[in-house]
C-alpha cells in the first residue's frame, strides 16, 4: 500500500491518482531516493513527480582539481540513478573553485580536464548503460564570471560571517593553519551555483 501524498496543508490520497500513475511515482521516488544518507524535502519531491509535465532537475558539482579516479564511481551510480528516473541532471565542472583551491591548477590545465572529465562522465554512465539525454554540463566560468554572479557574491560577503564561511568551507577545502581568502569564497560560490544553475 502506497503512503498518502502531502502537498503542503492539503492532503492528497491515493485514490486521486490512478494507482498506475501514483506506482510510477513511487517507483522513481524509490530510485531517487535509494542509498542517500540524509533526504530533505522528500514531500516536495513526490509532488513534482506527481506533478504532470514537471522534470525535476538536480544538479550535481565537482571541482576538475584532479583526475577522475575510482571514487568518481559513486556519485556516478547515484547519477545513474536519476537519470534513470527520468531527471534533468546537470554536471558542474567547477573550474573557478578548482582554480582557487590553493591555485594548484592553471586555466589551460583546467579548460583540457574539463574535456576529459565530461568524456570520463559519459563513458561511466554508458558504461551503466544509462539513457544520457536528460544529461547536461555547465562549466562554471560560463557564468561565475558575469557581472550579475559577482555581484551576487559581493551582496552575499556582506551577509556571511567569517566563521560561517570558514565553518562551511572546511567540508570542502583542505584545511591549513593560515587559510586563504579563496577558501572562504568557496561555500559562498557553491550557494550562488545552486541559484544559478535553476
Amino acid at each position: 500500500m502506497h503512503p498518502a501524498l502531502y502537498l503542503g496543508s492539503n492532503r492528497m490520497s491515493d485514490d486521486s491518482l490512478p494507482s498506475q500513475f501514483t506506482a510510477e511515482v513511487e517507483a522513481r521516488k524509490k530510485l531517487i531516493l535509494r542509498n542517500l544518507q540524509e533526504v530533505l524535502g522528500a514531500d516536495k519531491l513526490e509532488k513534482q513527480l506527481a506533478t504532470p509535465g514537471k522534470l525535476v532537475h538536480v544538479y550535481w558539482g565537482t571541482a576538475t582539481t584532479g583526475r577522475p579516479h575510482v571514487g568518481y564511481f559513486v556519485p556516478m551510480r547515484k547519477i545513474a540513478d536519476f537519470l534513470k528516473a527520468g531527471l534533468k541532471v546537470t554536471v558542474l565542472f567547477a573550474d573557478l573553485h578548482a582554480f582557487l583551491d590553493n591555485m594548484k591548477s592553471t586555466w589551460e590545465l583546467l579548460e583540457n580536464r574539463v574535456i576529459y572529465y565530461e568524456c570520463v562522465i559519459k563513458a561511466l554512465l554508458m558504461s551503466l548503460d544509462v539513457p544520457i539525454d536528460r544529461l547536461h554540463f555547465v562549466r562554471g566560468t560560463t557564468y561565475q564570471l558575469s557581472k550579475e554572479y559577482t555581484f551576487d557574491l559581493l551582496r552575499l560577503c556582506g551577509q556571511v560571517s567569517q566563521r560561517d564561511a570558514l565553518r562551511a568551507g572546511a567540508e570542502v577545502v583542505k584545511q591549513v593553519e593560515s587559510p586563504l581568502l579563496s577558501g572562504l569564497l568557496y561555500p559562498l560560490l557553491q550557494a550562488l551555483d545552486e541559484q544559478y544553475l535553476k
